[in-house]
Parts: C-alpha cells; structure tokens; sequence
C-alpha cells in the first residue's frame, strides 16, 4: 500500500516494517491536513483563551474534533485499502469508537477504519462470483451496510474502550514519573503518546488536575509545561524543512505557523508517523526542555490552551519569561539537532538526485575519448538481417583494436549464397563445400 504522501519503502527488514507501518498511519492522516488546520485556527481563535474568544462559533471545537476528523481518518483509511466501498464501511465503523469513547479517537479511527475495510474487501472477493447478474448492486449496498454496521457496534463495545484503557494506562504512567520526581523521563511516555494524539488526555487529563493543585499552593507549576511545551515540535518541523523529502518541504513552513504560534500541535504527527524513527528527535527535545525547566525554576500559573508560544507566555509568572524562553529554544535546538542527523543532513535527498541525473546523461563507453584502444575489449550483439536466421546464431564478437576478428556462425541451409552472408563477415561455409 502507498500514498502520494508516503514513498514506497523496499525490504523486509524490521525497520523496513516500522517505516512501513508508519507510511500507512500517515496516509491516513496527511490528506486530511486541511481539517486539521481548519479546527486549529477555530480552535485558537475563539475558545475562551483564544484571540478572538467567542461562545457561539467555539460550539465548532467539539464536534470537528471528536467527530469530524476521526471519520475522515477512518473514511481514508478505509479508501487506502479497499477504493469508495472501503472508504464509506470505514467512515460507518469510526462512528462506533466516536461513540464507544470520551477522547477523541484518532488512534481508534486508524485502527477501525482500514480493518473495516479489509473485511468488505473479503466479503466482496467471495461474493463477487456467486452474484446472479442484475443483484449486483443489492448485494454491494447491503454487504457494505451489514459490514459497516457491525464494525461500528464493535467500536461501541469493544475497539473504543479499549482505545480509551490505553489512554488512560498512558496517562497513569505519566502519574507515576511525576509522583517519582522522574519528570525529564516522562518525555519517553508524553512524545511518543502526543504522536499517537493522546496529547489532550494526557493534558488536560492527567497534567492538568495535578498542575492545577500545585499552582495552587506554590504559585505556579512545571506540569503545565510537559505536554505544551512546542519546542520540540518546531525542531522536527526546522529539520524537515532543510533536509526532510523535497515533495514535503513546502508544506513545513504553515505547518510551523500553525504549530508555534497557533498552539496546534497536532500539525506536526503525521510528519513522525511518517518517519518513525524521529520519534527520538522529539524526546530527546522534549527532555531538554523539561531539563531546563527545572534547573531554571520554571512554571506557569495555568494551563497554556491553546500550547503557542503566545499561551505560554500570557500564563508566566512575572519575571519566569526567561525561563519558559529558554527551555522552549533548547527544546527546539535538540530536537532540531536529532532530527537533522537521523534525516542523514538530507543526503539521501541528494543522492537520489545525483543517481536521477547519472541516469539520464549516461556515455556509452566506446564514445568515451580517453579509452585505451588497445586494453578494451568490446562486445556488441548486431541484430539479425535476415529474419528467417536463427537469433541465437547472430552474435558478433570483437575483441580489442587492433586484433579485429568477427565470426558468424550460419547454419548450412541458410547460406545457400555468399551475397547474403552479412556485410565484414566470414561465410559460415568455404566455397569448396558449397560447390560439393
């Protein structure tokens, strides 16, 4: 399976695997960039801490966000394995673990979709030659009906609260790194979980209740700066942007506006399922903004909500804008670092244009002026003038400059005439034989 977004990846290794894996969840995501970035700017412009805050038009955040969005990832999702039927049995099961679950399920979504998919896909390979013609439109309608309704009663019962187990097993563990002081650690668990779009219930679920009481004794609290913190996000972007796939790199610049000033961190996900391996990019940027945090006193009054770099700093203490400055740059100067040398500096970019532009001005060597004449040996197949001779029997061979041999070999039956031996060629036959 392949996409306009994702190359194809050779091998069968288990990075080949991985990266394989990982393609496919951002096929599902990347054509759906335009609602993403549709519910951001909603999203940052009129809820209460928004720009522009405004109660009738932040009604839209809600439903785009745990209904719109998820079906159309289950919609494409379904469309990747199995065209327009897999696409509607999948945007009918994603419908299940909407309703099946209270955090948004993106992850569901990934999951229901392209399986819903797959299973009419199997219904209509053995339905497809035992339909009587003229009932093949009533058996496709309520094949995709009763499969797609089944598979969103699977999502209500058993796939969206499973779903909502992990997300809440994730967000525990978050719970124990903090309650252990472990918190650079908890980068391990938050990045990978933000990729997956368990971000708001790790948030707004977990760090946020126990921030909240912490602000409330001390003044301000580090948890709100775990998840929000967009530094790490904005490296990965950077790092695209200069040696990420070219096809990619004009998106990364929106994407970065979106994600650092807009808050929507969602913006950059699809660019990790992409690549899995930068993963360790965004950790390892987010441990070092968590690191500095620390060593300088950080802490926020709220929540930033919206996560930009605006919301960070509208809910600083008074005198902390250093300290929230400073982990913000070094989590983007580590995460960019990571991701640079894990996207090799782009070289694999290069080569593949240097291997393109090889190709396509390739010299054949015996034009090459600077051959020794005399240390090359040339090897040339002529092709067959007379079309009744046997192909096998028209090879050939020179050898060297200066020691020119060429030698046909002919069956007898076919050189009845020396004329129509081939022009520089010795006859196959001597004229004695042939006159006997």
């Amino acid at each position: 399976m392949s996409t306009d977004y994702t190359p194809t990846v050779q091998g069968t290794g288990v990075r080949a695997t991985i990266q394989r894996f990982g393609g496919h969840l951002a096929g599902m995501i990347m054509p759906n960039i335009g609602a993403f970035i549709a519910w951001g700017l909603i999203t940052a412009l009129f809820i209460p801490t928004g720009w522009l805050p405004n109660e009738t038009l932040a009604a839209l955040n809600g439903p785009m966000v745990k209904v719109l969005i998820p079906v159309l990832i289950g919609y494409t999702g379904g469309r990747m394995v199995h065209g327009q039927r897999g696409a509607v049995v999948g945007a009918v099961a994603t419908m299940g673990v909407v309703v099946g679950a209270e955090v948004p399920m993106f992850l569901g979504a990934m999951i229901i979709g392209p399986l819903a998919a797959y299973l009419i896909k199997l219904v209509d390979g053995f339905t497809q030659d035992r339909t009587k013609a003229g009932f093949e439109m009533l058996v496709d309608n309520f094949t995709a009906g009763i499969v797609g309704g089944a598979m969103a009663i699977l999502g209500v019962l058993g796939i969206g609260p499973v779903i909502e187990t992990v997300t809440r097993a994730a967000g525990e563990a978050v719970a124990w790194l903090v309650g252990n002081n472990l918190l650079p650690l908890a980068s391990v668990l938050i990045e990978p979980a933000k990729v997956l779009f368990l971000n708001n219930a790790i948030n707004h679920g977990v760090l946020s209740p126990l921030g909240v009481a912490e602000a409330a004794e001390h003044g301000k609290s580090i948890l709100f700066m775990l998840e929000s913190n967009p530094g790490p996000g904005l490296g990965l972007l950077l790092a695209f942007l200069f040696f990420g796939p070219r096809a990619l790199r004009p998106s990364t610049p929106a994407a970065m506006i979106i994600h650092f000033f807009g808050g929507i961190h969602e913006i950059y996900f699809p660019y990790v399922l992409m690549k899995p391996r930068l993963i360790l990019a965004v950790i390892a940027g987010g441990a070092a903004g968590v690191f500095t945090f620390i060593i300088t006193g950080a802490g926020l009054v709220a929540p930033p909500s919206p996560g930009s770099v605006f919301a960070y700093f509208a809910v600083t203490p008074r005198g902390g804008w250093f300290a929230s400055a400073a982990g913000i740059v070094i989590a983007t100067a580590v995460s960019f670092a990571v991701a640079a040398v894990l996207l090799g500096f782009g070289r694999g970019e290069k080569d593949m244009d240097t291997d393109a532009t090889t190709d396509a001005a390739t010299i054949p060597p015996s034009t090459s002026p600077d051959m020794d004449a005399d240390a090359t040996a040339v090897t040339r197949t002529d092709p067959n003038p007379n079309p009744d001779a046997d192909p096998d029997a028209t090879a050939a061979t020179r050898t060297g400059a200066d020691a020119t041999v060429a030698t046909r070999t002919t069956p007898g039956a076919d050189a009845k005439d020396p004329e129509e031996a081939v022009p520089g060629t010795v006859p196959a036959t001597s004229p004695a034989s042939k006159e006997a």
